[in-house]
């Protein structure tokens, strides 16, 4: 157990053992007057003395902390059952859905505590089970908005669409994924309602709406002493001095529970496994090679604003074979990775596919329900994500996160699982793998966190790999690694890559074919040397121009690629382009074949073949 935990716990677990032991601790009844003792001090026997009515104070107190403390934790315990799995759910699917759980609670905050406990104790009667519901009812609306707003801030980070593109459902990555990373808000949110449960159930209970005397519980003991404050003040002391106790060390050890539940707090040597075992380019009308295993053609995401359909990715084809590589390449803002997501249907609730097919395997991506992407994602189809810290998820190991992948999409045993897991370690080069399957993804480098993405990425053996960028945040030397790796990796099983990167020398290095995007379009695609060496499209050899060579100074590209509600009717880079006339941005510009194998989305593509190289 972490050292942070024993004194709270101690602490805590002490008052919970005692009260749960209260019937064979040999105390007196707590019930029995004594009229003859009423009001008497400490005592033999009676080691705190008698209340007003001669009952034990020290039995009423234990006995009392069992009432207590079981409505506390019973109603915080409903309440975060129900209220986290609302807010959960109406974070995740949003719409209609979200107003029916998360908006609904605001009816609850309406009511003020004491007036719902009015109405309810008039209808239900008095006592410990309408207590319960009450408090259960009040604290519902906390847990709603905690978890509401936990979920909506993460849902969008990578390590949650890392397990999507895996294929897990839902209720795996809610349960899985999701609700471990928020366990620390909720944590703290459970120890506030235990704490303001105790002392609502003593206010309550004190104004006659709770436990039903003479039932010994804290609230009934102040009301007790209340009245005789005069003659005997110790008795007001006694059940106040449990409250405070009970209150201070239920936040105390809820606090240092958050802590030890994240290990992004501390470090993993004084850490206990809490939760490791909880949970070219394609138009209209021009055929594919007949080997392509992925064929995108017209490919169109929308976005629906007040101000119409905005499209940042419009009309994008390409195709790759088994055992190609193509690059994808482009400033930021492109569209690269939004056209990534919409094949792997993991696009933003705001955004959908409206048009164009992806076709995989005799079959239309953009066509299938999300049960059949499911089964899709991390098996024949997979992706690395562009930031490794951000696509593992912080609070599981990274050989728990690789086994979930294996399990994900096969039939396997979890020894069996592990055993796959240390094989693709050694196979992406992680030294001394049988230690770091059991290391968190804050103690990795950011070139060892890559591999580890990348040996989930291919887990299933997938026939197609989609890399966003995933040397992007590397030195030179861990890229070259990667880059090397990668490479490998598909002459070993053929698998057909996608690479999108900013880095043309990237691009020049692995890939066989590139696809040049701009402002939502493919502008030109080709076999690398010959797009490279001779490029048909203006924003083409800009790039190419901006890439540094040598001890020379880059130039670098005026402007910047305009906003999706922006776009222009005409060719999209005329206003950056040296070579833009006005028929340029009076229409728009097709993508057309201008050799072959390649293609240009410029009607000046003829005059660019005459320019000298871009690249000797």
């Amino acid at each position: 157990m972490n050292r942070k935990l024993v004194m709270p716990g101690l602490w805590i677990g002490t008052i919970l053992v005692v009260a749960v032991a209260a019937p064979v601790l040999g105390l007196p009844d707590p019930v029995k007057q004594d009229i003859a003792r009423r009001l008497a001090g400490p005592m033999l026997g009676s080691p705190l003395g008698r209340d007003e009515f001669g009952r034990d104070v020290l039995s009423r107190l234990i006995w009392g902390a069992r009432t207590s403390l079981a409505v506390a934790f019973a109603s915080a315990f409903i309440a975060a059952a129900v209220g986290t799995a609302l807010g959960m759910i109406g974070a995740w699917k949003r719409g209609w859905v979200e107003w029916m759980t998360v908006r609904s609670m605001d009816v609850v905050l309406c009511f003020p505590p004491i007036l719902l406990a009015l109405l309810v104790v008039t209808l239900l009667g008095p006592g410990a089970g309408t207590l319960i519901l009450v408090l259960s009812i009040l604290y519902i609306p906390g847990f709603v908005r905690v978890a509401y707003g936990e979920v909506l801030s993460m849902r969008a980070n990578d390590y949650v669409e890392a397990v999507r593109a895996l294929g897990a459902p839902t209720s795996r990555i809610l349960l899985r994924t999701v609700l471990p990373n928020i366990a620390g808000p909720l944590l703290v949110q459970v120890s506030l309602c235990v704490a303001a449960a105790i002392v609502l159930e003593s206010g309550l209970s004190f104004l006659g709406l709770g436990v039903v005397p003479p039932s010994p519980s804290w609230g009934l003991m102040i009301r007790g002493a209340r009245t005789t404050m005069a003659q005997a003040p110790w008795l007001l002391l006694w059940p106040c001095g449990a409250l405070t106790l009970t209150i201070l060390g239920m936040n105390l050890f809820c606090d240092r529970l958050r802590d030890v539940v994240d290990p992004r707090t501390t470090s993993v040597r004084s850490r206990p496994r809490l939760i490791d075992r909880l949970v070219p380019g394609l138009l209209p009308g021009h055929d594919p090679a007949r080997d392509a295993v992925l064929a995108v053609d017209g490919l169109t995401v929308g976005i629906a604003t007040p101000r119409g359909v905005v499209k940042p990715v419009e009309g994008v084809g390409f195709h790759v074979r088994e055992g190609e590589t193509l690059a994808i390449v482009g400033e930021s803002g492109s569209g690269k990775s939004l056209t990534a997501t919409a094949i792997l249907g993991l696009l933003p609730p705001v955004a959908q596919a409206i048009e164009g097919t992806a076709r995989f395997a005799g079959r239309d991506l953009l066509s299938l329900d999300e049960e059949a992407r499911r089964r899709l994602r991390g098996g024949e189809l997979a992706m690395v994500f562009q930031d490794p810290m951000s696509s593992l998820n912080p609070v599981y190991r990274v050989g728990d996160q690789l086994v979930e992948a294996i399990r994900a999409h096969g039939s396997v045993s979890p020894e069996q699982a592990r055993a796959r897991a240390l094989e693709l370690f050694r196979k992406v080069g992680i030294a001394d793998p049988d230690r770091r399957l059991d290391a968190f993804p804050h103690e990795m480098s950011g070139g060892m966190r890559q591999r580890v993405m990348i040996a989930m990425a291919i887990a299933n053996n997938p026939r197609v790999l989609i890399a966003d960028e995933p040397t992007t945040a590397l030195d030179v030397t861990v890229q070259a690694q990667i880059l090397t790796l990668l490479k490998d990796l598909q002459t070993d099983n053929g698998m057909a890559l996608v690479f999108i990167t900013h880095s043309l020398s990237v691009v020049a290095e692995i890939a066989d074919r590139v696809c040049v995007m701009y402002a939502g379009q493919v502008v030109e695609d080709g076999p690398v040397g010959a797009v490279f060496h001779q490029p048909r499209h203006p924003y083409t050899r800009a790039l190419l121009a901006a890439t540094p060579e040598g001890d020379e100074l880059p130039t670098g590209i005026g402007g910047v690629v305009p906003l999706p509600q922006e776009f222009p009717t005409g060719c999209r880079f005329a206003e950056r382009c040296g070579f833009a006339i006005d028929t340029c941005r009076a229409a728009p510009v097709a993508l057309r074949e201008v050799d072959e194998g390649r293609r240009a989305r410029c009607i000046r593509s003829d005059e660019m073949a005459r320019l000298p190289e871009a690249v000797a």
